[in-house]
């Protein structure tokens, strides 16, 4: 079945509270998505941010983002008073998040919530209490350790805290047990919105597609709880961390700072960390897409200390090995593999061997050369995935007018266009038209915005992760405008 989708993430909603939330602007964009005829919905990683709110630089694998509970669901619930959140300055501008605000007041808010929360009658929370165990207890230590530290990433606690000595963390968890029930009362919360919407969503026709990091980041529970899943030294330092060599995009490559994965541990464990790890993505979203997957064919490791990613290898990963362990204990999944990047014959043959649909981004087509694979007319399957851009990507918009002017000429060529300020429409109409089961917009895109509104700008530190939309911009003309997309080319 043909579907075309949109991507923006929980952040980019409309809101009071300086921040998307799961809350009635969830639904209405649920009901926007369903009345144009979209059927996909793609967010970014759900899970908490930490150093320069990336989503892809989580405290956790399996933890929500606090920022996205509702406050006004809260407050419909008796746990909250419109007054304990409502006359608070939670942004200056309606559509930049500001994360700094957001911090410094969203804990405040819910710890009120859980205060009135343990008046309330439990049996929904002790049952999340028992069927997240095995990653909520970890996490929520970690979190209370963390505002307990002011914030400190785990390595700069003390050694003892560090190290995960046994008398050390007995004495932190009776100790911090009020601050760790606050944790895990935010994490019921989230993933009880989180069910309702995903549920309301899939009632009315409209999947979620979600999206996982390959890796996790250096201050995160997992490193902390789990030092033998990654390559480190006997203090839990990284021995080589992950990222990109030098390409047209960036000189001096991208230096991620992410452990690697130590593989011959995952592999001695069948997999077990990895097949947690997707059967929990797998009944958080309906499609799942795998960031950097040409990471399970080879990987880049840049040795430790590193200020750039110049001097690296390339090393061998998992293989199909990985996803056929996975296979045999989950069954068949639907998977994304984003397999963009330096691209070998080899991490196509994995790919292949997955069945996994592949990704096109038409901002990489056009570059005067027929032969191009992400051109339209060179798509070998309908098995694969084509954007207009992803969140790295530049709007169209921005794109068109950074862009050179034998790629105009070109975009103009092949789409038959009378000139450049069509070109980012011709786009979408493009990604609609071609054989692709699926076909991806960025709201950005739909709503023909300029750089400014870009989601990330990779190797970069400010800026990112801020965009929002306005309530006022899902119009009807824009449903009727998606409609017709639809109808014409059958998705």
């Amino acid at each position: 079945m043909r579907k075309g989708g949109i991507l923006m993430h929980i952040s980019s909603l409309p809101s009071e509270y300086g921040i998307g939330k799961l809350g009635k602007y969830a639904y209405g964009f649920v009901d926007f998505l369903a009345g144009s005829g979209i059927k996909l919905w793609q967010v970014l990683p759900l899970s908490p941010t930490s150093y320069r709110d990336s989503p892809y630089q989580s405290f956790s694998t399996f933890a929500g983002n606090p920022y996205f509970i509702d406050f006004d669901m809260l407050a419909r619930e008796g746990l909250l008073d419109k007054s304990d959140y409502h006359n608070i300055e939670w942004c200056e501008n309606e559509r930049i998040v500001d994360y700094g605000r957001i911090y410094n007041h969203c804990f405040n808010i819910l710890k009120i919530a859980y205060k009135n929360f343990k008046n309330k009658t439990q049996a929904g929370y002790q049952k999340f209490l028992l069927n997240n165990k095995e990653w909520l207890d970890d996490y929520a230590l970690f979190m209370a350790l963390k505002f307990e530290n002011d914030g400190r990433a785990w390595y700069k606690w003390d050694t003892g805290l560090a190290m995960r000595e046994e008398s050390a963390i007995e004495k932190v968890t009776l100790n911090l047990s009020e601050e760790i029930d606050f944790f895990k009362f935010i994490q019921y919360k989230f993933y009880e919105q989180w069910g309702r919407l995903k549920r309301y969503a899939n009632k009315k026709g409209v999947e979620i597609v979600g999206d996982i990091p390959i890796y996790v980041a250096y201050d995160s529970v997992e490193i902390w709880v789990n030092p033998e899943l990654f390559l480190l030294d006997n203090e839990k330092n990284p021995i080589d961390v992950a990222g990109c060599p030098p390409d047209a995009f960036a000189k001096l490559g991208q230096l991620w700072g992410n452990p690697l994965y130590d593989w011959e541990y995952h592999k001695r464990d069948n997999y077990s960390w990895w097949t947690r790890r997707m059967e929990f993505a797998t009944k958080m979203y309906d499609i799942v897409r795998i960031d950097h997957f040409r990471g399970f064919d080879s990987f880049y490791a840049i040795p430790y200390g590193n200020k750039t990613a110049e001097h690296g290898e390339w090393r061998k990963g998992p293989g199909i090995e990985i996803f056929k362990a996975i296979e045999k204990k989950l069954g068949k999944m639907n998977i994304i593999a984003e397999d963009l990047g330096f691209i070998t014959p080899e991490v196509r043959q994995l790919v292949k061997e997955t069945g996994f649909p592949s990704m096109k981004v038409l901002q990489f087509a056009f570059d005067g050369d027929a032969e191009n694979e992400y051109l339209p007319h060179n798509y070998k399957t309908s098995n694969c995935v084509v954007y207009t851009g992803t969140h790295d990507n530049d709007t169209l918009k921005g794109w068109v007018k950074s862009s050179s002017k034998d790629t105009k000429r070109y975009c103009i060529e092949y789409m038959d266009l009378k000139g450049k300020w069509e070109i980012a429409w011709g786009i979408i109409r493009l990604a609609w038209s071609s054989s692709s089961e699926i076909a991806i917009v960025q709201m950005q895109d739909i709503l023909n915005e300029g750089s400014k509104s870009r989601m990330n700008t990779p190797s970069t530190l400010e800026n990112n992760w801020t965009y929002r939309i306005k309530q006022k911009d899902l119009t009807r003309g824009l449903v009727s405008k998606l409609q017709e997309l639809n109808r014409i080319y059958g998705r």
